[in-house]
């Protein structure tokens, strides 16, 4: 159930917005409007007036309502009207008018405008249009001409909803903290679907308004939608932080900043690898980092994911367009992000973006879906366990999309690899490093259908140069596999990722044996080996 406080001004507001309550609608869409309850429970009803003419009865009620203001005169409030539009979810069961009228004596209670017992309270009426909502309007000066008192109103009834929505057993929706989207208004959707769009241009705005953000290297221009103008002919701007808390100038200047070329220049290399490294280790961030650097990985996701349906084959465009749109309620919290901490993702992600490098076969998609899976999960525990509902089940319908996505790439490449599995005695070889290496996932993985693909992958690193043993403990090294839904696919993903880097030549092999052997040898703090043996090597 959905609540939205409006503030009326002007010396006209009541007779204005009972105007609007009981006409046709901005799109014909009040049906039947009538009142449900009222602050006396005998107000005049213009909807259920019918030997009066309704313009005079719509006259009657709205000096009812207005009355106490009037009697303040110059000393009125600047915002004289309250009115709060109430919505039922479609999936909700009809409520009858006696329900509306309980939920709205429950609502302006908690606000503050008319409390259980207060006979001097604000006066108000609740107008149904349709099945699923009510308007509740209010006048803002109690009828002992003192103010109300309502501090917080918005959220004090978000909290009663979500109250009704448990007794009235109906959709229940996660509380938030103030850091969501705006919504488009009633209005804005009633422009969509005259115009024949399936979303409202704020929604689309908010879109392609983070997908800029996520791609820029530094500050540009932000322009309204084009197309999009209002009924003169001109077009419709939106402040950024209408649109939402991250977009305002401030904020979207800060997190371009953090994109600037570093002191050191990043490493060249894959982008798809290093986009991959990166995300990968965002789950250890989520679980040992502190929570401005955690935050600061989140915006860093969001921020890829907005990005990444514009590279994707288009098979997977809408499930990735659909997880972006989803998490985006994930990537905002209270916490102040650390936004310099997310760099390589971010510019790893930009470079695949904007130079579309060469992803053979779709395994570096494949790859970077895998740990993103991962970093989603992550990202709903880190959310529940601090109580931000909202963003938990952002997360988790991201996650749904993103199964959806990697589902339709991962199988052609496992299928692909698979193909080319190496023969049974080099497969019986990988699978005895296996076992040493990680026995208690060995089996599972050697019963895995994606162990056909990974024994193509280590064969290939082999044939590249590398050890199939070092590369196995590498790609164990990199995070545990505990948390893995098919360890056989995520080692997949790494070793491929391993055995593509250049692999090292016989003389870097020994040095690497002799530093493991002294650190064996040595279980004091380590030391570090000198410079002068590795000059003479």
């Amino acid at each position: 159930m959905i609540p939205k406080i409006i503030l009326g001004k002007g010396p006209h507001a009541v007779r204005r917005t009972i105007g609007y309550l009981f006409g046709k609608g901005r799109a014909n869409e009040h049906i039947d409007p009538h009142l449900v309850a009222s602050w006396n429970d005998f107000a005049p009803d213009p909807g259920r007036s019918p030997h009066r003419d309704p313009k005079k009865v719509e006259n009657q009620l709205a000096a009812q309502l207005d009355q106490p203001v009037q009697m303040l005169g110059d000393k009125a409030p600047r915002h004289t009207v309250w009115h709060c539009p109430v919505r039922a979810a479609p999936e909700d069961p009809i409520l009858t008018d006696a329900q509306w009228a309980d939920i709205a004596h429950r609502i302006v209670g908690a606000a503050g405008i008319a409390p259980e017992g207060d006979e001097e309270a604000c006066r108000w009426v609740a107008v149904r249009h349709a099945d699923d909502h009510i308007h509740i309007a209010a006048t803002l000066v109690r009828q002992d001409g003192r103010r109300p008192r309502r501090d917080h109103d918005q959220r004090a009834v978000q909290r009663e909803c979500r109250r009704i929505e448990v007794d009235y057993g109906l959709r229940q929706l996660k509380p938030g903290d103030g850091t969501a989207a705006k919504r488009p208004t009633s209005k804005e959707h009633f422009k969509a679907k005259r115009l024949g769009q399936v979303t409202a241009s704020r929604d689309v705005l908010r879109q392609r308004v983070r997908r800029a953000v996520a791609a820029a290297a530094d500050e540009a221009e932000f322009f309204a939608l084009p197309g999009d103008t209002n009924d003169k002919g001109e077009p419709v701007f939106y402040s950024g932080s209408t649109l939402a808390p991250d977009l305002s100038l401030p904020r979207i200047r800060k997190r371009l900043a953090s994109t600037i070329p570093e002191p050191v220049r990043i490493r060249p290399g894959n982008p798809w690898h290093q986009a991959t490294a990166a995300v990968d280790r965002i789950p250890r961030h989520l679980t040992n980092g502190d929570d401005r650097t955690a935050q600061g990985q989140l915006v860093a996701l969001g921020a890829a994911l907005d990005l990444l349906p514009a590279t994707a084959p288009a098979v997977l465009k809408a499930e990735l367009e659909q997880a972006a749109a989803a998490f985006e309620r994930a990537t905002r919290s209270r916490i102040a992000a650390d936004l310099d901490s997310a760099r390589v993702l971010r510019r790893s992600v930009q470079v695949i973006w904007r130079d579309r490098p060469q992803d053979r076969d779709g395994a570096g998609f494949a790859m970077l879906l895998d740990v993103t899976l991962t970093a989603v999960a992550f990202a709903m525990h880190w959310h529940r366990t601090r109580r931000h509902a909202q963003q938990e089940a952002a997360a988790e319908q991201a996650l749904l999309h993103l199964r959806g996505a990697y589902a339709l790439v991962a199988e052609p490449v496992l299928t692909g690899l698979a193909r080319r599995s190496p023969g049974l005695q080099t497969k019986r070889r990988f699978a005895h490093h296996l076992r040493e290496a990680i026995p208690e996932h060995a089996e599972r993985i050697l019963d895995d259908p994606a162990w056909e693909a990974l024994a193509t992958v280590l064969a290939e690193a082999e044939a590249a140069g590398h050890n199939a043993a070092t590369v196995i403990d590498q790609a164990l090294g990199e995070r545990a596999l505990d948390d893995a839904r098919s360890p056989a696919r995520a080692l997949t993903w790494r070793v491929r990722r391993l055995g593509e880097r250049h692999a090292p030549g016989p003389r870097a092999e020994a040095a690497k044996a002799r530093t493991g052997t002294q650190r064996l040898a040595r279980p004091s703090p380590p030391v570090q080996p000198s410079p002068q043996p590795a000059r003479r090597r």
